[in-house]
């Protein structure tokens, strides 16, 4: 099979979907692997390092698409790579159709087979999601922190605290992975920590597991009795493929104390609270009803290479399964592969993208 590696265009996106290693394995096997020139320079892999594992460098992005039976990239496409998309064609990348009808509908016109990294679910658990979900997490919490600085038009509020001054509070929503990495790295700072969660089993395993964090049933009396007391909340609600749901209002949001953060780690499937829209590292927050929101929708691009070693590590042997059987033979040998698909032939194929756009 010919696997392309396209150069993410998504901007301040430094990821690399596969690692010089995985092209390395992917030649020795008898495929053959492109790479876009310098796709891997902003995760520290220069041209070299693909050339010496036996991959092929391309000039453009077009060449890419053009000649590769699977695109395997890190985020969705962009309106500039809608027309290169072709049916027959494999597209393996976090997708995040919910969030977006314009690029479902891109797919659906392309005929392109679109396999989302975040519906391939293995018994609970979402295994191509959760290293991103581990550093998304775990920045949540420092880049809350930051925000917080007063010259970073935060309310002054250190969340470890000193001898003498109460910690800093920090609200996560959602037991899931992002939101225990998010509450273990506030823990660590010395912050107060509360979980809302909604799994009983699952607040029995972050009881045992998170000492140092409570846990509080998930409802919207909780909430509201928590917003006047929060100085970091960190948004990290997940429903596997669908649109997240609006778990925060304007209303609620005007609770809190100004110059408190909040950190929506759910933008990419939409967001949980109503007031968030998608940033960008380059310009990562705006203010709503007095609240720092910070709502980056590529949050692991920051730490490019640590994210890029860890989203190959997991990736791999996904992308060595389609690329050495084909899509129906792969979904035989690992059912978990089906769930991923997300479009094929013009046809939608999730029914929770179809339920978020009525579709």
């Amino acid at each position: 099979m010919i696997i392309g590696i396209p150069k993410e265009i998504k901007q301040q996106e430094n990821r690399v979907s596969l690692l010089p290693s995985a092209a390395h394995q992917l030649a020795r096997r008898g495929h053959t692997v492109l790479v876009q020139k310098s796709a891997g320079v902003g995760s520290g892999y220069p041209d070299e390092d693909y050339l010496e594992a036996g991959a092929k460098i391309v000039e453009t992005a077009e060449e890419v698409f053009a000649k590769a039976d699977m695109i395997v990239k890190v985020k969705e496409p962009l309106p500039p790579e809608y027309g290169l998309l072709r049916k027959g064609q494999i597209l393996f990348t976090y997708l995040h159709l919910a969030a977006s009808k314009s690029l479902t509908e891109a797919l659906l016109k392309s005929g392109v087979t679109g396999v989302a990294y975040e519906t391939i679910q293995v018994g609970n658990r979402l295994p191509l999601l959760e290293p991103m979900s581990e550093i998304a997490g775990r920045m949540s919490a420092v880049m809350g922190a930051y925000y917080l600085a007063k010259h970073n038009g935060g309310n002054g509020v250190l969340l470890g605290g000193v001898p003498g001054v109460l910690p800093g509070r920090v609200v996560v929503l959602g037991g899931g992975t992002s939101g225990v990495n998010a509450a273990r790295m506030a823990v660590g700072l010395g912050a107060d920590v509360t979980i809302l969660e909604v799994d009983l089993e699952r607040m029995r395993f972050l009881d045992i597991t998170m000492p140092g964090a409570n846990t509080l049933y998930s409802n919207e009396a909780h909430l509201q009795e928590l917003m006047p007391s929060i100085d970091l909340l960190i948004g990290a609600v997940l429903v596997p493929g669908a649109k997240a749901p609006k778990l925060i209002t304007r209303e609620m949001l005007r609770k809190m104390r100004p110059g408190s953060v909040l950190v929506d780690i759910a933008i990419d499937q939409g967001g949980c609270v109503e007031t968030s829209r998608p940033t960008t590292h380059l310009d990562p927050i705006f203010v709503e009803e007095e609240i720092i929101h910070y709502c980056v929708a590529n949050m692991p691009a920051a730490y490019a290479r640590t994210a890029t070693q860890a989203l190959t590590n997991i990736t791999y042997r996904y992308v060595q399964l389609l690329a050495d059987h084909g899509l129906e033979k792969a979904c035989e040998n690992q059912p978990a592969l089906r769930g991923g698909i997300n479009t094929r032939d013009g046809k939608l194929t999730c029914a929770a993208v179809a339920e978020a756009h009525g579709m």
